[in-house]
Order: structure tokens, then sequence, then C-alpha cells
């Protein structure tokens, strides 16, 4: 039996899995039934716990419930620094975890024994189109313009670890994140294929956005894409460095843009559940595998 731990931060939900427990490695197609939420657990993306590999304290995979693999995501890094402390596994509320994306160090904000809140410090941002990656000759992509189906987007296009394409607008709406989402996720431009964010700037320190999250589809929070959006919205000089606040149907987060573009998030954490694999869907992923 496979034990796991789920836990959301503003309603994007992962589950935790150590990779020590599991036979075998997951293959995609696993992943893909672990998280569908009418025959797995149903998530947003798993956590897998492995050794770290570039001197952390712990290492992460993070798959998407499409079965692909993620660089990097804010919203998983709390669930699981929330897990790693909960749980024994890090002696001190401060460590570091090895990503795909880098390095991150995390600080657990600890109340009554449990952590409420998460600090990250999710490393530095780049526009620099071959870093995103994004295709074309090597330049900072902001305010670009992007064929969108039958629409010319402008586009700022930001790695803080994981690709994002940003579009500011003055509404954003559900149905139109939706529409466009995945046309801009699987964009030729992105060979990586990205996530997408749609942002109204509300003030020089506030903005809303819509997600939709590479491999997940339309999301209702994300640490990633609020990161990448913060550092849009200072670099198109929209809002300015220091701390922005990012609105999400969610919830809201904190990002830090300091001036030499290294990004620090915050925000809350909850775990829903622990529990096992049942036999039934232990026999139902070994065919799979």
């Amino acid at each position: 039996m496979i034990p796991f731990v789920k836990g959301h931060g503003l309603g994007n939900d992962y589950i935790v899995i150590d990779a020590a427990d599991l036979a075998a490695p997951l293959s995609a197609r696993q992943v893909e039934r672990i998280c569908d939420r009418n025959w797995g657990v149903g998530s947003d993306g798993i956590l897998l716990l492995v050794p770290a590999w570039a001197g952390a304290d712990f290492g992460l995979r993070i798959f998407n419930p499409d079965g692909s693999e993620a660089e990097k995501s804010g919203n998983g890094l709390r669930i699981f620094a929330k897990y790693l402390h909960d749980h024994g596994r890090a002696a001190r509320p401060i460590f570091t975890v090895d990503t795909k994306g880098g390095r991150v160090e995390c600080r657990c904000h600890v109340a009554g024994g449990r952590v409420h809140e998460v600090t990250v410090e999710m490393g530095r941002c780049t526009f620099v189109a071959p870093e995103i990656p994004m295709s074309g000759p090597r330049r900072e992509v902001v305010g670009e313009p992007l064929q969108v189906g039958e629409q010319t987007l402008l586009v700022t296009a930001v790695s803080v670890g994981n690709p994002h394409c940003v579009v500011f607008t003055d509404r954003i709406d559900e149905a139109e994140t939706r529409r466009l989402g995945s046309l801009i996720e699987n964009h030729p431009a992105f060979p990586n294929r990205t996530n997408a964010q749609f942002a109204r700037v509300l003030s020089r320190a506030e903005v809303e956005i819509r997600i939709w999250e590479r491999g997940a589809g339309y999301t209702l929070a994300s640490g990633s894409s609020s990161s990448a959006v913060a550092c849009a919205a200072v670099k198109n000089g929209l809002c300015d460095h220091g701390l922005v606040t990012v609105r999400m149907p969610g919830g809201t987060l904190s990002v830090d843009v300091r001036p030499d573009w290294s990004i620090r998030l915050q925000g809350p954490v909850e775990e829903v559940y622990a529990g096992t694999f049942s036999r039934d869907l232990m026999d139902a992923l070994r065919p799979l595998g």
C-alpha cells in the first residue's frame, strides 16, 4: 500500500508521495489515473519526494495531471514544505529543496505545532527568450505581439524556473482564459509549452489574474504564475519593485520582486487528508506502469 498526503494552496491541490514507498517509478499513465478526479484520488498534480541531487536538504519532482513533469511550482513547494515539517521529515522550519527549476529555500511559519504559511525563495526571473524557452532570436520578450488563433495578443514571456506567458488586459474572464489558454500553452513559439496568465493591474502594488496551467488547465491559484505576473507587471512599468499582491479565484498571494529580479513568494497552505491507495486502485495502476 502506498501512503500519501493531499494538500492545497488556495485551492490548487497536490498529492505528496515519497518515492521510497514506490516499487517502481511512476509512469505518465499512472500519474494521470491518480490525479483523475473521477477515477483516482484527484489533484492538480503529484509532488514526489526524492533524494536531493544538487546539495539541497530535499529533492522534489513535480508531475502535472496529464503525466508531464514540471520544473517548479510555488503552491506545490508550499504544500511540500508543510508536509516535510508537519510529518517530521524536516528538523528545522527553514530548509532547501532541489527542483528541476533550481534550488529554492522554504521558510515554514508555524503556529500550534503546524505550518499555516510558507515563504519560498523562488530564485530569479528572466525575460530572455532562449532562457524561457521561447523561439526566435535572443531578446527580452516584453510586450511582444503573438498571433494566437485569430487574435494578436501583446505578451510578456518570463521564466521563474518554469515558462510563463503573461497577457495584460483591462478585463479578465474565465471563459476567455479557458478559450485562449490551451492555444497559448501549445503555441509553437514555446518548445516546452507554457503556462498562461491573463492579468488586470489594480494598482501599483496589486494585480488580479486568471490562470491556465501547463498540463493542468484552468487553475484556481498558482504560486509560480503569481510570481511570473508580478515580475512581468514590474518589467512593463505597471507595478513597482517590492511587494505585489496577486489576487486569484482561490485567494491572494504576496510576491516580493526585488531590484535584482529575485522573487520571494508567501502564502497560506492547508493539508486536506492523509491516506493510502486502496488495493483496487493499486490493481488499476499496475497495468498502466
